[in-house]
């Protein structure tokens, strides 16, 4: 697991970004007839330590994990000479609209990582294929230099690193970031992507109940 860094912070970084590149950080205001005013939303946040979780977390891992999910790693260009490249594993991924074409990942917000990424304010989505299981516990750890021995080329358009012998990438600016309980929702833009057919041909790598798998037709 990742260290841990304070809600205010990680949500700080995020703010920044997305006033450096002229983004909202709030919803505009509109206007509504009392008839069709929505009933307003409570703040989003995550449960307290002095709280009780409404579901046992253990079941609740259970039960989602019998959903079936790729593997992707995202990575995010070095941000200066003394700088390395940032990366970690996510199955929480998916594509999210064709017209603007976008794409999201789900990152808990005691992620180190994170914050690499929010202020390159770009990203790369790799996708796994069956055999990089390896690849994906490198870059799951923390505290490691996860790019030691791993062969990368820059994304061509944000530069961020693309892995060698994925059968898919997704080259991303942030678009956006939004609150889910523990975890920030990041939405990407999708500035250009791509497969290698070779590596495709053995098929996804797979996440299942706690374990690594393939897809068989």
């Amino acid at each position: 697991m990742e260290g841990m860094m304070g809600h205010a912070g990680m949500a700080a970084a995020a703010v920044r970004y997305l006033r450096s590149v002229g983004a909202p950080t709030t919803a505009a205001p509109t206007t509504a007839t009392p008839a069709t005013a929505a009933t307003p939303r409570p703040a989003l946040r995550a449960v307290r330590e002095d709280e009780r979780a409404p579901l046992d977390p253990a079941v609740f891992r259970a039960v989602l994990g019998h959903f079936a999910s790729g593997v992707t790693v995202v990575t995010a260009p070095a941000q200066g000479p003394a700088d390395s490249p940032a990366g970690f594993a996510c199955q929480s991924f998916a594509s999210l609209s064709l017209d603007p074409p976008l794409v999201a990942f789900m990152v808990a917000r005691t992620s180190t990582t994170w914050p690499r990424i929010a202020r390159a304010g770009v990203f790369c989505v790799n996708v796994l294929g069956a055999g990089q299981e390896e690849l994906c516990r490198a870059f799951a750890v923390s505290g490691a230099d996860k790019f030691a021995g791993v062969t990368h080329t820059p994304a061509p358009v944000t530069g961020s690193p693309r892995l060698a012998g994925v059968p898919a990438w997704i080259d991303c600016a942030v678009h956006a970031v939004h609150t889910g309980g523990d975890h920030l929702i990041v939405v990407g833009r999708v500035a250009a992507l791509g497969t290698d057919p070779d590596a495709a041909e053995a098929g996804p790598l797979l996440f299942h109940r706690g374990t690594f798998g393939r897809f068989s037709a």
